[in-house]
């Protein structure tokens, strides 16, 4: 158990390290729309999702409704579903069920990525070591953003607050440039939004229910249009049969 667990935390240190910066800049936006350091700091440790707390904290400056909230966080998050259905494939099977609620809890892009991509059983041990190191420098980097926030001057707040739009653009322009299917999503998406914007109907749409319609227009329209050919993907080997079933 020790071992599993020393050899999980090994392999969450460059995920913890990427999440403390992410989640600085998070710290410095939650700061600047009024939250304090510590209702802040909560929200990481009990949400850990990059663009559902960015998406989550600008609905709520903008006195969104809870629908709007609720179903903005839904769309957003779901994808956590289906990477937990997916890692469960890849849990020992003495895993508890409350042992696995604690680690969907966990369960981000990158430690699922990491988790299913290991040559043996993931045991409960292994997840919290690759969990916990991330969530606490989620968290810590959150704290620290916000506090150091109220103490800078406005300039350099006004500056950090556009370290958000450059890291969404760091992560889509990669994909974006290497197929041409995400390229013509995300100019969908860009050309959706600013229709949402300025066009003379849909500018009287709220900002969180403008998120929901683009994201689900743009999604299903990249499905329909780009769709995947399944038999060509190597994730049916991925995870090779157990001689029992769980």
């Amino acid at each position: 158990m020790k071992k599993d667990f020393s050899e999980g935390a090994r392999d969450s240190l460059p995920i913890a390290a990427g999440y403390f910066s992410v989640s600085f800049t998070f710290g410095i936006m939650a700061a600047s729309m009024g939250i304090d350091p510590i209702t802040s700091g909560i929200i990481s440790l009990t949400n850990v999702t990059s663009a559902g707390q960015f998406a989550g904290i600008e609905l709520i400056s903008a006195g969104c409704s809870y629908i709007e909230l609720f179903l903005t966080q839904l769309i957003i998050n779901l994808r956590y579903g289906l990477m937990s259905l997916t890692l469960s494939q890849k849990l020992s099977e003495k895993t508890r069920l409350w042992q696995r609620f604690l680690i969907a809890f966990g369960n981000t892009d990158e430690i699922f990525a990491v988790a299913v991509s290991r040559d043996r059983d993931v045991t409960p041990a292994y997840m919290a070591g690759l969990e916990i190191p991330p969530i606490l420098s989620w968290t810590a980097g959150t704290l620290l953003g916000a506090f150091f926030m109220n103490l800078l001057p406005y300039y350099i707040q006004s500056a950090l607050g556009i370290a958000l739009y450059g890291m969404f653009i760091a992560i889509v322009l990669p994909p974006a440039r290497e197929k041409k299917e995400v390229l013509g999503v995300v100019l969908l998406a860009c050309l959706c939004s600013v229709g949402f914007k300025y066009l003379p109907v849909l500018r009287n749409i709220s900002g969180g229910f403008s998120i929901i319609i683009v994201t689900l227009l743009c999604a299903g329209l990249g499905a329909w249009l780009f769709p995947v050919n399944e038999d060509s993907s190597p994730a049916g080997d991925e995870f090779p049969e157990r001689e029992e079933s769980v």
